[in-house]
Parts: structure tokens; sequence; C-alpha cells
């Protein structure tokens, strides 16, 4: 017989018992990913992502969807967009459910396909986000190492650019997601925030580059030449993606 052991944190109430799962081992701390996301946004001392440059939200899940880790770059909850706490959490859900131990798909990889006629139309509904883990708890909790969402899995599915899969040597571990700026600046940042973390092995991808980078190759057609290509933003993202190896296609270098 094969025995499965499930990992269950149990909390007794006068009136009854709330269970939770616990998650599978995190790929990193709460204060590495604190540190990591501060040091790669501009209002806390990190470089412009080539957007607004607004205070961000990171989340991380681990490999079995569970939200492990959960941080802001301000100095309170609010300081970054309130929405983009769950919208975060959707995208490392999505980069970690739709990665393979051999090919990562970042969330902005999955755009063009996710539109109509496209091979991932209609994704977005496919795992609806669990709002009663997402919505959960005191906002003062947020972005702490206490957040409502840590031990649970808040599901969901996003294909704005943001989101990408967590790897060491070997393995894919879980996903990380950003929000809080344009979708193209959350993913240099989330392209930054990975390298910090040590956790960017990537073994390959879609993109030219071989690796989960953003494609930005949606002509005026609206269509995409690659299949996985995402829309460009309206500042400078593309150029800092060119810098950092973010992104292909679209971007000049400055350096």
């Amino acid at each position: 017989m094969i025995i499965r052991k499930l990992c269950i944190t149990c909390i007794s109430f006068l009136m009854g018992v709330q269970c939770s799962l616990a998650a599978e081992t995190c790929p990193v701390t709460h204060e590495k990913l604190v540190a990591a996301l501060k040091s790669s946004v501009k209002p806390s001392g990190g470089l412009t992502n080539g957007g607004l440059d607004n205070n961000m939200w990171a989340t991380v899940v681990a490999r079995d969807g569970t939200v492990c880790a959960v941080a802001y770059s301000g100095a309170k909850w609010d300081d970054q967009w309130p929405g983009s706490r769950v919208i975060s959490a959707q995208k490392a859900n999505t980069a970690n459910g739709f990665s393979l131990k051999s090919k990562a798909l970042s969330t902005a990889n999955m755009y063009a396909g996710s539109q109509p006629g496209g091979f991932l139309f209609a994704i977005e509904d496919s795992n609806p986000v669990n709002t009663d883990v997402a919505y959960a708890g005191d906002a003062s909790q947020f972005g702490s190492a206490s957040d409502p969402m840590v031990g649970k899995r808040v599901g969901g599915v996003n294909v704005f650019a943001g989101g990408v899969a967590l790897y060491d040597d070997s393995n894919v571990l879980g996903g990380l997601g950003l929000s809080g700026d344009t979708s193209c600046a959350d993913h240099n940042v989330a392209w930054r925030v990975r390298k910090a973390l040590g956790l960017d092995k990537v073994p390959g991808g879609v993109s030219s580059d071989n690796n989960d980078a953003i494609i930005y190759d949606i002509g005026l057609t609206g269509s995409s030449s690659s299949g996985y290509g995402h829309p460009k933003c309206a500042a400078k993202e593309a150029d800092v993606a060119a810098d950092i190896k973010s992104g292909v296609g679209g971007g000049i270098l400055t350096k």
C-alpha cells in the first residue's frame, strides 16, 4: 500500500476546528524576499524598472501552489496599490502552475495565447481565485510573515507580465509574482528579484534566448509572430528589459 502523507495544521476553536494545508518547503524566507524586493525597485533604493517606478508587492508560492511568502517594498501595506497584492499571488501561481523542470513559461509568455483564437484562450477562467483566502484577515498583516494568504492556496491565473517560475540547478521550486506597476515593469522587477534570490537557473523557454523572457513581437495587427508575445507598455520598460536581458525585441540597449 502506498501511503501519502499530507501535512495539516489544525487550530482548535470552541465552536469547531479550522485546518489549512502547510506549504511544501518554501524556496525563500520572508526576510530574503523583502530584501530582494527592496533592492529591485526604485523607491526603496533600486534602479528604475522603466515604468511608473511605484512601490510593489511580491508573492512566492511553493511548488504545490501554497502561498509561502508575501512582501511589499514600501513602509506600510498601502504604500503600493492594495489591489496588486492578490494579483502578485495570481501571477506566482500561474508561472509555477505552467512551468516544468525542462521549460519555463512566464506569465508574459502566456498573454498572446490567451487572446481570442489563441491556444490558451480563456485560461484565466480555468483556475479561479479562492476569494476566501485572497481577502481574509486583518489588512495590518498584509505583506508580513503572517500574511493571511500564507499556508493556503489562493489559486488564480493571470497573464499580465510579472510572474516567473523559480529554479535552482536541478528543478522548479515554485513561482514568484510581482505587481504594482505596468505589467511590463512588473516583469523587469520579477527578473531582478529572482536573480537576487539566486533562483534564476531557468533550463529553457520559448524566447529566442531559450528562457522565459518577455517577448515584444506583437505588431500593429495585434498578433504575435512567435505566439508567445506581450504588448509593449507606454514608457521605457522594453529598454530596461533589453539592458537586463529580461526581454527580447522592442528595446534599445542604453548601456
